[in-house]
């Protein structure tokens, strides 16, 4: 028996060794064989671009972008205003709110050429006199602890001055009601609720 099994395992390692010895001898295609990958995606076509001019934290900005280019793109890669967080690019984790004309909205589901003339408030035009002063309810956070990896924050802040602004902190429930698109995986929820109560209480 173990004669047997010995013969039929030298039997298959003889096979293996041979297999890997021929396909270790297979010359290797040479780089002019291999096919050819192209380093970027061409540029888009004239008829596809649009200059897109808005008011962004107060300041006229002007970018030529593809057409498909969303408003949370324009605001991070052609605009430098990186503060807007790119978390899910599906609308589902809110990470993307910014203020269009005082409207919270996602920035990911939106597209640039849509916004034409449009007043936007991202993260880096929260605070006051040129970031001296830091926004009530940026100090609310701070006071209240109400972040902790911060890759959150921004969208949570922005839509907790759309929350304050539009009057839904009537109550802890409403608040979680009005704020429930902007996800926390740190779950410092709690603390954000209070943080935005006490920002509408002193407004």
């Amino acid at each position: 028996m173990s004669e047997t099994f010995d013969e039929a395992t030298t039997l298959k390692r003889r096979t293996f060794v041979a297999a890997s010895t021929a396909v270790a001898g297979l010359p290797l295609l040479s780089s002019d064989r291999l096919p050819t990958v192209t380093a970027a995606a061409a540029p888009a076509p004239a008829d596809r671009l649009s200059t897109v001019r808005l008011t962004v934290n107060g300041e006229q900005r002007t970018a030529q972008v593809d057409n498909r280019t969303s408003l949370l793109d324009l605001l991070r890669e052609h605009l430098d205003l990186p503060g807007t967080k790119k978390g899910c690019d599906q609308g589902a984790c809110g990470a993307c709110t910014v203020l269009v004309d005082d409207r919270r909205v996602n920035a990911c589901l939106t597209l640039a050429v849509m916004h034409q003339g449009a007043h936007v408030t991202t993260i880096e035009g929260l605070a006051r006199g040129r970031g001296e002063q830091l926004h009530p309810l940026q100090q609310a956070f701070i006071d209240h602890d109400g972040l902790q990896c911060g890759y959150c924050t921004p969208g949570q802040l922005m839509s907790g001055v759309a929350c304050i602004a539009e009057g839904h902190t009537g109550s802890r429930a409403e608040i979680r009601e009005w704020m429930s698109g902007n996800l926390c995986r740190c779950g410092a929820y709690t603390n954000i609720v209070s943080a935005i109560e006490q920002t509408a209480k002193e407004a």
